[in-house]
């Protein structure tokens, strides 16, 4: 007999591994943007940090971990010192990455970087890359 597993299962499981290994709870968001207001890589991002926590908070996986905001958050800490809630977004961001990758999906494929870009780039940056974006 197989085994169903409802939306609903999917969409808590997905909330609790984000809380359970950035240690936050995302409930303590209120929404009021200070966070967005602050990150210096928002220009970059697809979705802004305010409304990754929203869509993290029911549980839509495929759009928090198909944009590109994750990947880009520089862990700077500005939205947590601005954080009226005190909530740890850069562990939140981390949380996040660490999920998507646990189902082996790169970020960046090694493989497919030109020579010329990897002989240009120092290699603690390539180290530093590989350790953050990818499985």
């Amino acid at each position: 007999m197989p085994i169903v597993i409802s939306d609903q299962t999917v969409i808590q499981d997905f909330v609790r591994k984000v809380e359970e290994i950035s240690g936050e709870k995302i409930s303590k968001c209120m929404q009021c943007g200070t966070c967005t207001g602050s990150c210096p890589m928002i220009a970059e991002m697809q979705i802004s940090p305010r409304r990754i926590v929203l869509l993290t908070k029911f549980g839509q996986q495929e759009q928090v971990t198909g944009a590109n905001t994750v990947w880009l958050c520089a862990s700077c800490h500005t939205c947590l010192v601005r954080c009226p809630r005190g909530l740890d977004l850069p562990k939140v961001m981390e949380a996040i990455r660490l999920v998507t990758l646990r189902m082996n999906e790169n970020y960046i494929e090694p493989f497919e970087i030109d020579s010329e870009t990897i002989e240009d780039l120092p290699p603690i940056a390539l180290v530093s890359c590989f350790r953050k974006h990818t499985a």
